[in-house]
């Protein structure tokens, strides 16, 4: 047996078991993350004391706090972005182990948003002034809006799903002069004009 063979076999029946153990898995890595989270000095809700499903003032204290807000809709992005990856890439592994691979991802991105590092730079370049990282909270629910957006894409056609992400971004674009398109863009390539602009929101 050719060593190609053995390697497809053992990520084969590796996929398999993710899947077998998907739920408890997605359950653990989102344990480890508040945990993670927690050590690291996060909040575990909001410090002003009261826990709102919904949070929509974006220069804001509460921002990134309650359990959802305008950046919920970046995160079923995210998710709609995870599974379109994990099917192009991962095509042979069943949807379940694909999604545990998304939640780490997502989980990983959530612990190194609230690190110094990720904070400061939204500080200093996007419109994020005042952002002093998300609460536990928060950071849990983005992981849980990135699994919602990963079983849309799994059920809705391609097209419906290209659709409803153009019409997250346009929607937070229009309303908060921010989305994930401008996140992304900011956090690596600072544009002080689109800066300047954000700031009149």
């Amino acid at each position: 047996m050719r060593a190609t063979d053995v390697a497809v076999g053992l990520a084969s029946s590796i996929s398999r078991w993710i899947a077998a153990k998907s739920g408890w898995l997605v359950v653990a890595i989102m344990v480890v993350a508040a945990v993670i989270l927690l050590t690291m000095g996060r909040s575990p809700t909001c410090p002003c004391g009261t826990v709102r499903l919904w949070w929509g003032g974006v220069q804001s204290d509460q921002n990134s706090q309650q359990l959802t807000d305008w950046y919920s809709f970046s995160h079923l992005i995210h998710g709609f972005l995870f599974y379109a990856g994990g099917w192009l890439l991962l095509r042979r592994w069943p949807w379940q182990a694909r999604l545990v691979i998304a939640t780490v991802i997502e989980a990983g991105w959530e612990i190194l948003e609230n690190s110094p590092l990720i904070i400061d730079r939204y500080r200093a370049v996007t419109m994020a002034f005042g952002y002093t990282g998300d609460s536990v909270l928060n950071s849990l629910s983005d992981i849980t809006c990135m699994i919602i957006g990963f079983a849309i894409a799994r059920r809705l056609p391609v097209w419906m799903t290209i659709a409803l992400a153009v019409a997250f971004e346009l929607l937070t674009l229009a309303v908060i002069r921010d989305n994930l398109t401008l996140n992304v863009l900011m956090l690596v390539h600072p544009v002080e004009a689109i800066r300047v602009w954000q700031a009149g929101s």
